[in-house]
C-alpha cells in the first residue's frame, strides 16, 4: 500500500482520486486472494492437529487430503463471506503475485507440503508451521484493513465532490474514442 493516507484527498483531482481508488481494489483482489489461501492452509494445518488431539489414525498417503483439501478450498478461496467479495473473474495472475510466492516460500520453509505425506511434520514443526501461518494471516489482515480505510476515504471524497457539485456524473463516462 501506498504511504500516501496523509495526503490531503481534496488537493488530488478527480482523475487521480479515482486511480488510486482503482489501484487499491485491484491490489486487494490479490491480498484477498492470499489472504484466503493463508486461511486454508491454516485450517489444513489445525485440522492435523485436531486429528493428532483426537487420537484419530493418520491417513494413508494415498488418501491425502483431497476430501478437506476440497472443502476448505471451496470455502475460502471461491467462496465470498459476508464482508468480502470473490476476485474479478478476469484475475488470472493472483497466485502468481508477489505476496503468494511469500506465502509459499513460508509454507516450503515450515514443511507445509509434509503435512500428510510420507514423511510427516513432529508435533513441533506442526505447531511452528500453525504460528506462521497466524502470523502471516494477521499481517495480510491488518494490511487489508488499512487498505479498506483508505479505499474508504478515497471513495467518501469522491462521493462529497459530487454531493457537492464540484464533479458531475457525465466524467464518470469514459470519452469515446474513435
Amino acid at each position: 500500500m501506498t504511504n500516501e493516507e496523509n495526503i490531503d484527498l481534496r488537493a488530488l483531482d478527480l482523475a487521480t482520486l479515482r486511480a488510486e481508488r482503482h489501484q487499491l481494489q485491484d491490489e486487494d483482489d490479490t491480498v484477498s486472494y492470499v489472504r484466503r489461501a493463508a486461511q486454508a492452509r491454516l485450517d489444513l494445518a489445525t485440522a492435523e492437529i485436531d486429528r493428532r488431539a483426537h487420537g484419530e489414525p493418520a491417513r494413508p498417503d494415498d488418501a491425502d487430503l483431497s476430501g478437506e483439501l476440497r472443502r476448505v478450498l471451496s470455502q475460502h478461496l471461491t467462496a465470498a463471506g459476508q464482508s468480502t467479495r470473490p476476485p474479478r473473474d478476469d484475475r488470472d495472475d493472483l497466485a502468481d503475485s508477489d505476496l503468494a510466492r511469500e506465502l509459499d516460500s513460508l509454507c516450503a520453509a515450515h514443511g507445509f507440503s509434509r503435512l500428510h505425506s510420507g514423511t510427516t511434520l513432529d508435533d513441533a514443526e506442526l505447531t511452528a508451521l500453525v504460528a506462521a501461518l497466524q502470523e502471516f494471516e494477521q499481517h495480510i489482515s491488518a494490511d487489508r484493513k488499512a487498505r479498506f480505510e483508505r479505499i474508504d476515504a478515497l471513495g467518501s471524497e469522491l462521493v462529497r465532490r459530487y454531493r457537492e457539485g464540484e464533479a458531475s456524473v457525465d466524467t464518470l463516462l469514459d470519452p469515446i474514442v474513435e
